[in-house]
């Protein structure tokens, strides 16, 4: 299949919820060979963009036409007890085939089943082996295995099976450094045409092309992240002039209509002058007078078509300026000076202590405890042995989940955010509930029905709008499921904290945009070591 040939067609696509709320309307576009990153706000409709391309949703109007069979990793992969690692792989039945028939088996289905797939073990054997694995895990139990583990077997499984179309969604939230490391190895020599729905930029940096769904359309790029960030910015620098130019024409127009008016009124007044004075006929000067209306309809017509005409190219042109999603949010100061004690992380070697407004990350591999060392500070519980644990000395704390959950799913966000400052008017809370782009109507919303960053927002205005403020925020995994509009939110959000920070993360790209003044990797037998922190 040549590079320009279309390996997804969407034509005209829709669908719907079952409750009649749209996702996607009219969506037309196509997917080619190649490597593909699509981004886009959460909400507007990624996944279920990639659901109705694996055929796990049915589009309500329009049509799909894929080239070949698809193969698609969700982002939360489920497994039952018994799952081997050759389930995950999605060759269980084949090797059940080849073994039947190796045991003197022969029935037809064995081989209908089989195909020409006789040498799935042995190219099962090369994928894993390069992620650490072998054929002789086949068997193991997939609940033996790390989250970052499982992820890049089911990757390897798409690639033993040979499937032409790949999906992925967010493929690399969880994972850690080494293992992202891996599944970039994975992706760089990836066959066919493979579609990647991901937030993490340096992945989104080894595509081919760059796919944004916005506003309900589909546009693609020829070029990774950086370079259509690049070029969508200088975009909107030159639609930012069109629309400051059109804008000056449209008050040039205006200026020349009132311009206009004031000679007419002025010779309305002379007419009606010499009208007065008698100075002509009357049938004359009824006849100048009628002349004189006349030319001043053609005029006053043609400056408001000129008029009107400005006005639509200045609406033309704004119309291509994208709202600005910066947040700009001034923050209650939650008293936190420099020498006084807030937290002490205590590992099996050393102890660390979080004084006044320090930023400290903990960094390391899955599985080492991180978030136990989290949940055991904010319980105050002793850790077991072997493992990191820690004291808070303050009880002004706010906590944000990898789940993005610790919200009442029913009521909205004003009345989720006055549960925490219940002395605060409500217009004081819509005012900030503003600056955090949940503005109208929106804030009465249950936040149940909201998009991943609307929640994400709200659950933010909770921790930063508290009374009184919190004096520590603990972030684990904050920008997992986030997109980078989200993540560059919570950046532009917490450069405003001035309390204490202490966030869990592998995104080395946000950790360098915090302004860390201490990075600790915990390692597996509970040591707290301490690093550099990561550059900017």
């Amino acid at each position: 299949m040549s590079s320009g040939t279309s390996a997804i067609v969407l034509s005209n696509v829709s669908f719907s919820w079952p409750d009649g709320q749209p996702a996607l309307s009219g969506l037309s576009g196509t997917f080619t060979p190649g490597r593909t990153g699509l981004v886009g706000r959460n909400g507007s409709g990624k996944s279920t963009l990639l659901r109705l391309i694996a055929g796990e949703l049915s589009p309500t109007g329009g049509s799909i036409t894929t080239s070949g069979e698809v193969g698609y990793l969700r982002q939360s992969l489920t497994w039952h007890g018994g799952t081997t690692v050759a389930g995950l792989l999605g060759i269980r039945p084949v090797l059940d085939a080849i073994r039947a028939v190796e045991g003197g088996d022969v029935a037809e289905q064995h081989f209908d089943t089989i195909g020409d797939d006789w040498d799935i073990e042995s190219r099962a054997d090369e994928r894993l082996r390069s992620i650490g694995f072998s054929s002789a895990d086949l068997d193991r139990r997939v609940d033996t295995l790390s989250g970052g583990e499982v992820m890049l077997i089911a990757l390897s499984g798409l690639l033993v099976r040979r499937l032409p179309i790949t999906l992925l969604d967010e493929p690399t939230n969880n994972l850690d450094r080494p293992t992202k490391t891996m599944l970039a190895g994975l992706i760089d020599d990836w066959p066919g045409t493979l579609v990647v729905v991901s937030h993490d930029l340096d992945l989104l940096e080894r595509m081919d092309r760059t796919a944004e769904l916005y506003d309900g359309r589909l546009t693609v790029f020829g070029g990774p992240y950086s370079e259509w960030r690049a070029a969508l910015d200088q975009q909107q620098a030159n639609a930012a002039q069109a629309a400051a130019a059109a804008e000056q024409a449209v008050r040039a127009e205006r200026r020349q209509r009132t311009e206009a008016e004031s000679r007419l009124a002025k010779r309305a007044r002379n007419a009606k002058t010499a009208n007065e004075n008698k100075k002509g006929s009357k049938i004359l000067m009824n006849g100048l007078a009628s002349r004189a209306e006349a030319s001043a309809g053609k005029l006053r017509s043609g400056l408001d078509d000129r008029l009107d005409a400005a006005k639509a190219a200045r609406d033309e042109a704004a119309s291509r300026i994208r709202p600005d999603e910066r947040i700009s949010l001034p923050l209650p100061d939650p008293d936190v000076p420099s020498g006084r004690r807030i937290a002490e992380l205590r590992g099996t070697d050393r102890s660390y202590l979080i004084q006044g407004p320090e930023r400290v990350a903990i960094v390391g591999a899955n599985g080492v405890g991180k978030t136990t060392l989290l949940r055991a500070l904010l319980d105050g519980a002793e850790p077991a042995p072997g493992r990191a644990g820690g004291e808070l000395h303050t009880d002004r704390v706010g906590y944000l989940t990898q789940r993005l959950d610790g919200v009442d799913e029913t009521l909205g966000a004003l009345q989720n955010v006055r549960l925490v400052a219940p002395e605060a008017p409500d217009s004081l809370i819509r005012n900030r509930l503003g600056r955090l782009l949940i503005k109208g109507d929106d804030v009465d919303r249950p936040v149940g029905t909201l998009s991943g960053g609307e929640r994400f927002r709200v659950l933010l205005a909770r921790l930063l709008l508290a009374e009184p403020p919190a004096q520590l925020l603990i972030l684990d995994e904050p920008t997992n499921n986030l997109d980078v509009t989200s993540v560059d939110q919570l950046v532009d959000a917490l450069s405003g904290y001035r309390g204490a920070l202490l966030v869990v993360s592998h995104d080395d790209r946000f950790l360098a945009r915090l302004g860390l003044t201490t990075t600790l990797e915990l390692l597996p037998d509970g040591v707290l070591a301490e690093r550099r922190p990561p550059a900017a």
